[in-house]
């Protein structure tokens, strides 16, 4: 399968979230149309520049496949019934961290993108659903998301299709990049081949580049 449906597209704004600490993980479906632009979809806003946003982490996908996953771990938390529950852009069903490479290219709507990194996990969605052991949970199974980058800007409203148009680098999924480099599973000959992999974020060939031993 190469095509499937954007079921929402989805944006915040930064508020308050953890005493003064702001945060814009809480994603609302948008209706009507948006503006997918460089630096992600217009309006959206991200609290922390410096680890969300920006145009290697310009959109993020998290699979709504997992949110069984999180029921049947944490509970029925009310964020599992939403579709950018876990800060995700874009809601799709069927699309996985195994089935999608780095570098990968999608026609989004009028929109093309690039798939770019993994999400590595932070503290926030811990808070986000009062569960502890959250970030442990996905650096253990992998179900991290990931980020594109947008190459061409363009349109997209819920109902458009997200079709895959080109492979980028068929051995790296981000699955596979993400157990690498996030989890630390890699080899000095995997982190070697990350570090010259172009269409990996910068900040993560860095990282990979330091690891090479």
């Amino acid at each position: 399968m190469s095509i499937w449906t954007v079921e929402a597209v989805c944006t915040g704004t930064a508020r308050p979230f953890n005493g003064a600490e702001l945060s814009a993980i809480t994603k609302r479906p948008r209706e009507g149309t948006m503006q997918v632009l460089r630096d992600g979809l217009a309006p959206d806003e991200q609290a922390d520049r410096r680890v969300h946003g920006g145009p290697e982490m310009a959109l993020h996908l998290y699979p709504l496949d997992h949110h069984a996953f999180w029921r049947a771990t944490i509970g029925d938390h009310p964020a599992l019934d939403e579709p950018g529950g876990f800060g995700s852009n874009l809601a799709v069903s069927g699309l996985t961290e195994e089935h999608v490479h780095i570098g990968d290219r999608f026609r989004l709507g009028a929109a093309l993108i690039e798939v770019s990194q993994p999400r590595q996990p932070c503290w926030k969605i811990e808070h986000r659903f009062g569960a502890k052991g959250m970030v442990a949970a996905i650096i253990r199974t992998g179900r991290c998301g990931w980020y594109f980058r947008v190459i061409d800007n363009g349109e997209v409203a819920a109902g458009d299709s997200l079709e895959r148009i080109s492979i980028g680098a068929a051995e790296w999924s981000v699955a596979q990049v993400f157990a690498a480099l996030i989890a630390g599973k890699g080899t000095p000959a995997e982190y070697t081949e990350l570090a010259n992999l172009a269409a990996l974020a910068p900040k993560l060939r860095e990282k990979a580049a330091l690891k090479q031993g």
